[in-house]
């Protein structure tokens, strides 16, 4: 049977030659292509280790199970699994978010066990007292016997699944279901430019839409800093012990920047209340270095104070044709919702998304 030791993934100035890393990141394709079928999810070891680098909102020690050799040999084919952990340093100071995977041909013999049990001694001495995590599925289950719902009622898993089963025997509560949707490339024109005329109707003239790549202008950084604030408190977040998370225009900078050394680029679309020249609406793309196919439908927001002006569909709308005009090759987009944010999968489905799995949020309170 094979053996095993726990290491910490160090930070390093490049992925040459870092087999630790390379093993990681291996380690993590491996787990998304079994858990989904395909490489949409697929990461690099740049871009990874460009998301290491600056920690100074949040702490990201990263774990991995490696195989024992007698002569330790630089191999990120001895990496058995892989462990994150995420640290906030600034607000929700109480929480760490975790993850756990093991290599398909790996599995059953111990090895997520051991990462877990090296992730709560993490959490543990860092004194947290709240872990999320997640766990996938490609299809969401009908209603009946051996599945699981979400503590907010909506939503369910196979409460048999490897990662359920998992989560469940170490004590964690499934607080929110997600829904992954997918919408396709090339698509119906006329149907998206009707929903955008007609949101832009309804909205009327005290709403326009800004739009920027990657780099926020000035003129707005502090408004979009203060959306990303309320992406914490304006969103369906179930039972999950989360707090204000606040932003200003540093940590706006700071996050371009680690997006640039990640390799993303985010295409952003968002609605100005021309009266008040403040921003009330916005959603972003994130797309990938490893595919030209598929991009990341990343955050959108309408705050609370705005809603009812269908400005959620407006953004959306007009930002599938910038990305059609902008990305021609792109032929999937990818997007998570709550299951009990029914306004903002109402206008996935009238845009053409559609459900292709999702995932369960679960909860941990510590003792």
């Amino acid at each position: 049977m094979t053996t095993w030791s726990i290491r910490e993934v160090p930070v390093s100035e490049t992925p040459d030659g870092a087999w630790l890393l390379q093993g990681y990141t291996d380690a993590i394709n491996d787990v998304l292509l079994d858990a989904w079928g395909n490489r949409d999810f697929e990461r690099t070891a740049t871009e990874i280790l460009g998301s290491m680098r600056d920690q100074r909102y949040i702490r990201k020690p990263r774990l991995v199970a490696v195989a024992d050799d007698e002569h330790d040999a630089p191999d990120p084919a001895r990496i058995l699994g892989y462990a994150m952990v995420n640290l906030p340093l600034q607000d929700n100071t109480h929480t760490a978010q975790v993850e756990v995977g093991v290599r398909p041909a790996h599995r059953r013999q111990g090895v997520a066990s051991a990462l877990y049990d090296a992730v709560l001694a993490v959490v543990r001495d860092a004194g947290r007292t709240t872990l999320t995590t997640s766990t996938d599925q490609r299809a969401e289950p009908p209603e009946g016997p051996g599945t699981l719902a979400a503590t907010t009622g909506v939503g369910r898993l196979v409460a048999d699944d490897a990662g359920p089963r998992f989560a469940l025997a170490r004590g964690f509560a499934l607080e929110q279901v997600e829904r992954y949707s997918v919408f396709d490339l090339p698509f119906d024109e006329d149907l998206v430019a009707k929903h955008r005329a007609e949101a832009e109707a309804h909205a009327g003239p005290d709403y326009r839409l800004v739009s920027w790549v990657n780099h926020v202008p000035e003129e707005w950084v502090d408004e979009y800093a203060l959306l990303n604030t309320r992406m914490s408190t304006d969103v369906p977040l179930g039972g999950l012990d989360l707090e204000e998370d606040v932003w200003d225009a540093e940590r706006i900078r700071v996050t371009e920047q680690q997006y640039q050394d990640r390799g993303l680029a985010l295409l952003v679309m968002a609605a100005e209340h021309v009266p008040t020249h403040t921003l009330a609406a916005f959603t972003c793309f994130m797309a990938v270095p490893n595919s030209d196919e598929f991009v990341h439908q990343d955050d959108t927001l309408v705050i609370k104070e705005h809603r009812g002006r269908r400005l959620g569909m407006l953004v959306k709308a007009a930002n599938l044709q910038r990305l059609a005009a902008e990305r021609p090759t792109v032929r999937r987009v990818g997007t998570w919702n709550a299951e009990e944010n029914s306004y903002m999968l109402a206008i996935n489905v009238a845009l053409g998304f559609r459900p292709a799995g999702g995932s369960g949020e679960w909860q941990l309170r510590l003792s």
